[in-house]
């Protein structure tokens, strides 16, 4: 479009037209020109306030091609916070008052335990809520669960706003399938998370990535879209199994290995009573209380700066990937919890780091001491399918670009860690020989407590 049709297809004052030609020849260069133009977009036409971005062309000097680059900045923020559906807490209020109403997606079992809480906080706080209840099992970690959540955010459903963050409120399944809904409504809806287990709390629920369940391969399927808030309770932890808070200890000893060593050792020393008493829930005890929330911060921060600042997974550098190497391809196989799954692949990781010369055998027993003592597993036959543990490293391998496995392993004591680029096949049967016969050496070959998913039909 010439810049005289831009101006008469537009109903402009003469101060509108000086400044659209300023703007026209400002970002039209002419052909003879190889400079780049940087394009300031102003405020006043951004389509959210939770995003926002900038960037350059480059034109050819042949006046037939040019190249792009463009840069995208949000801010995502992680909170802790206590009784957040207390009605006199007003941060969802300052959030929701403005926008006349709050759409939300809830877990169905946690509409149970919660909804008539939920609920009369926003009756009370005079915002009118409309709610969809969403089974959240592993099972349901599929495509279809996606579609019937973009339904009712979609024009026949609610119609959400591009500029209107969804309420989230549930644990690490419904956080994945919803945050991926809401990446695909309007190509980008921005959603406020309240986990609602420690998995979703402290790795699942502030994550960048959504995602759901390829056949036979978990999470393979998704798109990067972190919450713009996440709001971490513990004191909902209170109605929680034991079994989901031990679930989700994994994914804390996964940054404590890898990157904290006093979040290490204060799992050594406070982590089978944080699981007892559902992390200070269940019990009034101030001093683990305090423990309680140094351990979720820790960890957060932890995570967070790692995968939050590496948006999309650009870089392989990922501390937070450690037991998650071989997993997705043994968790489904096997019927395992997450938590699990990833143990076994943290306590096999740490023999194959030990092998390598990376760890000693004394840090070795001293992860997998720890990963026992919270009744996590640390060994299961599937380790023993080699076609199998191939195959997820070749999958693995896709992930992350071909350009090698990037298998996070501690290194150089806990607390630290390096990344192996391959496991060629001899040193991983060795390794899964090695750990089997360690494991055999325990009167429970390595298993841990609720291992199963129960949605599977396992015990």
């Amino acid at each position: 479009m010439s810049l005289e049709t831009a101006i008469a297809q537009t109903e402009l004052t003469e101060k509108n037209k000086e400044e659209l030609i300023e703007q026209f020849e400002r970002t039209v260069p002419e052909k003879s020109e190889n400079k780049d133009i940087g394009v300031k977009h102003d405020p006043i036409y951004r389509t959210s306030e939770w995003y926002t971005g900038s960037g350059q062309i480059f034109p050819g000097k042949d006046g037939r091609s040019f190249e792009v680059s463009a840069t995208y900045r949000l801010t995502a923020k992680v909170k802790l916070i206590d009784g957040v559906f207390d009605p006199l807490n007003p941060t969802l209020a300052e959030i929701y008052n403005s926008r006349g109403r709050c759409v939300a997606v809830i877990d169905e079992t946690v509409n149970e335990l919660y909804g008539g809480v939920v609920r009369r906080y926003f009756d009370t706080n005079e915002i009118p809520l409309e709610m969809q209840m969403i089974r959240a099992w592993e099972a349901d970690k599929t495509p279809e669960t996606v579609h019937r959540i973009l339904a009712f955010l979609g024009k026949d459903g609610c119609d959400v706003s591009r500029n209107e963050p969804v309420l989230v409120i549930g644990g690490g399944v419904l956080t994945d399938v919803a945050g991926l809904a809401c990446s695909l409504q309007h190509r980008r809806t921005p959603y406020v998370m309240v986990p609602t287990t420690v998995i979703a709390a402290i790795d699942a629920g502030p994550s960048p990535r959504t995602c759901t369940n390829g056949k036979q391969f978990k999470n393979s399927i998704g798109a990067y879209h972190p919450p713009v808030l996440t709001l971490v309770d513990r004191t909902v932890f209170r109605t929680l199994p034991t079994g989901h808070v031990r679930n989700g200890m994994a994914e804390i000893i996964k940054m404590a290995v890898t990157d904290d060593k006093v979040l290490f050792e204060l799992l050594e020393k406070y982590g089978q009573r944080l699981i007892e008493t559902h992390f200070a829930t269940t019990e009034e005890d101030e001093e683990l209380g305090e423990i309680a929330d140094e351990v979720i911060y820790r960890e957060l921060f932890s995570y967070m700066k790692h995968e939050g600042t590496n948006m999309f997974e650009t870089y392989q550098d990922r501390p937070h990937a450690y037991g998650h190497t071989w997993s997705p391809r043994y968790e489904p196989a096997a019927g395992l919890m997450h938590g699990h799954a990833v143990s076994i692949g943290m306590a096999f990781g740490a023999t194959l780091a030990t092998m390598m010369g990376w760890i000693s055998a004394a840090e070795r027993d001293r992860i997998i001491a720890l990963i026992r003592t919270l009744d996590l597993a640390v060994y299961h036959p599937i380790l023993e399918d080699i076609d199998l543990m191939i195959s997820g490293q070749k999958n693995m391998n896709r992930k992350r670009g071909d350009g090698g496995l990037w298998a996070p392993l501690p290194r150089g004591g806990i607390g630290n860690c390096d990344y192996a680029r391959e496991v060629p096949q001899e040193l991983l049967e060795a390794a899964i020989s090695e750990h089997q016969a360690l494991c055999a050496t325990f009167g429970d070959g390595g298993a841990g407590v609720e291992m199963y998913l129960r949605d599977l039909g396992l015990e």
